[in-house]
């Protein structure tokens, strides 16, 4: 059997670079240019992101999440407050985000602290999600444990979807996070693997107030 040569895989970039002087003040009004561009290309799932965390014993993980919201306080994501990602963000809030939008050439690498959101904030965001989905929350309500069979999850909601037709309440188990950005990295492909990249952090650490942008090697 033949295996595919891995190494020989790549892709030359090209398009227009990236100058600080063609940047927003802040990193959230430019991430915001950004995702902009990348829900008017198409690409599926734009607000896909990557969460990677550290638990209490220094083990990373990672996983792909949902961004449900930005803005000056930050990133939103919704989770189960028992999950395996929960539970390392319990241990330690440091945190960071990745948005790979491949097809634009452009990555955004965010670093920061994980808050959870007031109940009355993941209490608004509930409501608006499908039915189907509110009763998945409950559903899983162990996520990251281990199940014996798929039955077991699909007898679960059916259980939860004859108990709750219509409105379904929010689980205590469930609810959202900000990331509180400390470094936003806008990264763009350039030809030769010299790719632009710029990073924004604030001019004073664990301080509010002024951002600066510093240009990173490639």
């Amino acid at each position: 059997m033949e295996h595919l040569d891995v190494a020989a895989l790549r892709e030359s970039y090209s398009g227009v670079g990236l100058h600080a002087r063609d940047l927003a003040a802040d990193p959230l009004t430019q991430f915001g240019t950004w995702f902009t561009d990348a829900v008017g290309a198409g690409l599926p799932e734009p607000n896909a992101m990557i969460l990677s965390t550290v638990d209490a014993d220094g083990r990373p993980s990672t996983r792909t999440v949902l961004l449900k919201g930005y803005g000056p306080e930050g990133f939103r994501f919704f989770t189960n407050h028992r999950s395996r990602k929960a539970q390392a963000i319990a241990a330690d809030p440091r945190v960071a985000l990745l948005f790979p939008w491949h097809p634009l050439r452009r990555q955004v690498i965010v670093e920061g602290v994980a808050e959870r959101l007031s109940r009355e904030e993941s209490e608004e965001y509930f409501q608006t999600r499908p039915h189907g989905s509110q009763l998945g929350a409950w559903a899983s309500e162990y996520q990251s444990a281990v199940v014996a069979h798929r039955d077991e999850v699909d007898s679960r909601f059916a259980e939860l979807a004859a108990r709750w037709p219509d409105e379904v309440p929010m689980p205590d188990f469930w609810g959202g996070y900000r990331v509180l950005p400390a470094t936003v990295e806008f990264w763009q492909g350039r030809t030769n693997r010299l790719h632009d990249r710029l990073r924004y952090r604030r001019a004073h650490p664990n301080e509010t107030g002024e951002w600066v942008i510093e240009r990173l090697r490639p």
